[in-house]
């Protein structure tokens, strides 16, 4: 238990910082309709234990922007390697979001929002050790 205390919940809330604090807002702002528009092209399919994510390439409508490589976030269920959809660039790191919507927008908020819970835990473990310290350190011997 005590290694979870102060080991597991540090790296709890690492994670969650870092896989969802730098796409929180992009993943929001797909959701509420913003970024610039454009054309997904699916190129490839990656699969993983759980899930598989389309990469390809994502071009504006207007040819003013291109993103190589990049994972279509939200992607629909009939998308085909070789098929195009309508999705936005928000500025997430890896990816595009589809147009359709999804609901990545609130898995990315479910790691910040456990990431921040596991920051809270830890620092009241710190300062219960501290007090628990400073305790047992005034008690006369």
């Amino acid at each position: 238990m005590k290694f979870f205390l102060w080991i597991g919940l540090p790296v709890i809330a690492a994670a969650g910082a870092m896989f969802g604090a730098f796409d929180l807002v992009p993943a929001w702002q797909a959701h509420g309709g913003g970024g610039t528009i454009g054309t997904f092209t699916a190129e490839r399919e990656e699969c993983g234990r759980r899930s598989c994510d389309f990469r390809g390439s994502w071009a504006a409508t207007d040819g003013s922007e291109r993103r190589d490589d990049v994972t279509l976030y939200d992607d629909p269920d009939a998308l085909a390697i070789g098929q195009t959809v309508e999705a936005a660039d928000t500025g997430a790191r890896n990816g595009v979001f589809a147009t359709a919507g999804g609901s990545t927008y609130l898995l990315v908020t479910a790691f910040v929002v456990g990431g921040l819970a596991a920051l809270a835990g830890w620092l009241l473990v710190i300062r219960n050790a501290i007090r628990g310290r400073r305790s047992a350190a005034a008690v006369p011997a």
